[in-house]
């Protein structure tokens, strides 16, 4: 099925994004407000030994990314996992495991684009009421689609942009804040215990995901083979080392009082830098979250072009603009769908559809690894192998189990409620599909 017409597709957009550049949306994408909450909840599992959390959540995230580089090196087709998984499986479980991923990061891009409102709500308390808050979500989103139609070279220079802008409050913190850490503040008084080592992961690892979203735009990706796998490594350590260090800064500020906060580098900075620093701390959170909506608005409706691509939904989806050659359709119904939910649900309701089905992706592409080495599939250059290559997919995919045991009874309810949805949709289009496949054969 995605044979002729996804060359077709393919062949019309601009192979743009370099090593720098996807490693820059990376990164963009993964560091979002997360990280200006979650020392607090670390601290509140496991004290001073909060960092042991981070450095589990490292290297379960080490041997999942190994799989992504593999299988991005190998499939260079816009659509990202779901590409890998459908060009390794066929195209029911690679359909039923773009829908769980397309609707997992929409959601969670609906829940940033909300909390970005409110940080702008709390620097401009004039915004603060319910429709001016709605006017600047609806307003921020049309402008970031604008931009992305007009063209995926613009939108990542952009892109690289923000992911300076949000870091460099973080580094203000890391540097100037180093003065202030007390270091009985970061003495482990005991072991921590295994079972809450696991459980503080569970959580942390949410703080990683963000790499599947990047690599959506593959078509538009220059030398797969070699820029993929580069641009995940570079982005992943540099990912972790920052994490590490806001942790270590924020923790030796503030050490017991850290447990509970809602702001807590806001208060970290406040103690190391006073007001001007909690400002600025705040207004980085603002940034990281527009950033990190700016980079979804770049990623998540090349899902959408893919489905269209490959015939699950209307083709039109898969229109390509005549002048700047962009997946400009699948970009405004993305947007549409994205304000439709950011100014309907609440973060709580978002977070039921995103938490879990974004884990079951990563086992299922970390399977399609396997397979895909078994067809021999590559593309164009010489594949990247992961080291350990027999054993390094079967531990991801028990690490991703272990982690979905975290997951709540509401959770795997939302989990099965999309896959239900995804089912009819592959059912129904597939009359059409099947008329479509004889006239592709005829014009070859």
């Amino acid at each position: 099925m995605t044979s002729e017409r996804s060359q077709r597709s393919e062949g019309s957009l601009v192979r743009a994004l370099g090593t720098w550049g996807l490693a820059a949306s990376i990164v963009n994408i993964t560091v979002g407000g997360g990280i200006f909450r979650l020392p607090s909840a670390a601290a509140a599992a496991l004290g001073p030994a909060a960092p042991a959390a981070y450095l589990v959540c490292a290297v379960a995230m080490a041997l999942i990314v190994l799989c992504f580089a593999e299988a991005g090196s190998r499939v260079s087709l816009t659509g990202g996992l779901y590409a890998y998984v459908e060009v390794a499986f066929g195209p029911l479980v690679g359909f039923l495991t773009g829908v769980m991923l397309w609707a997992g990061i929409t959601a969670a891009m609906a829940a940033v684009s909300t909390f970005f409102a409110d940080s702008v709500a709390a620097l401009i308390p004039s915004l603060a009421g319910a429709h001016a808050r709605s006017a600047t979500l609806i307003a921020v989103l049309i402008a970031l689609a604008a931009l992305n139609v007009a063209g995926v070279r613009g939108a990542n220079r952009f892109n690289a942009v923000m992911t300076v802008a949000k870091l460099l409050p973080l580094l203000v913190l890391i540097v100037v804040g180093v003065a202030s850490v007390k270091a009985e503040n970061l003495v482990w008084h005991a072991t921590p215990a295994t079972g809450d080592v696991a459980r503080a992961s569970a959580v942390l690892i949410f703080a990683f995901l963000g790499v599947e979203t990047a690599l959506v735009p593959s078509g538009e990706v220059r030398d797969s083979s070699r820029t993929v796998p580069r641009a995940i490594f570079i982005a992943m350590v540099g990912i972790t080392l920052l994490y590490l260090a806001v942790q270590l800064v924020t923790q030796g500020i503030l050490g017991a009082a850290l447990v509970g906060q809602k702001t807590p580098l806001a208060e970290a900075a406040a103690v190391a830098l006073g007001v001007p620093g909690r400002t600025l701390i705040l207004a980085g959170m603002t940034i990281s979250m527009f950033g990190y909506v700016s980079g979804m608005t770049l990623s998540v409706p090349r899902m959408l072009f893919a489905f269209g691509r490959d015939g699950f939904l209307p083709a039109q989806l898969a229109s390509v603009h005549s002048r700047f050659r962009t997946p400009y359709v699948a970009i405004v119904v993305q947007t549409l769908v994205v304000i439709g939910l950011s100014v309907s649900g609440s973060f709580e309701k978002l977070a039921i559809i995103a938490n879990g089905s974004i884990l079951v992706v990563y086992a299922a592409c970390c399977l399609a690894v396997i397979e895909l080495r078994r067809k021999k599939v590559q593309a164009s250059g010489t594949p990247f192998r992961v080291p350990f290559a027999a054993v390094v997919p079967v531990l991801a995919v028990l690490v991703i189990a272990w982690l979905l045991t975290s997951l709540t009874a509401d959770e795997w309810k939302a989990l099965l409620v999309v896959f239900g949805v995804a089912v009819i949709v592959y059912v129904t289009s597939l009359p059409s599909r099947r008329a479509a496949a004889p006239a592709q054969a005829g014009s070859t």
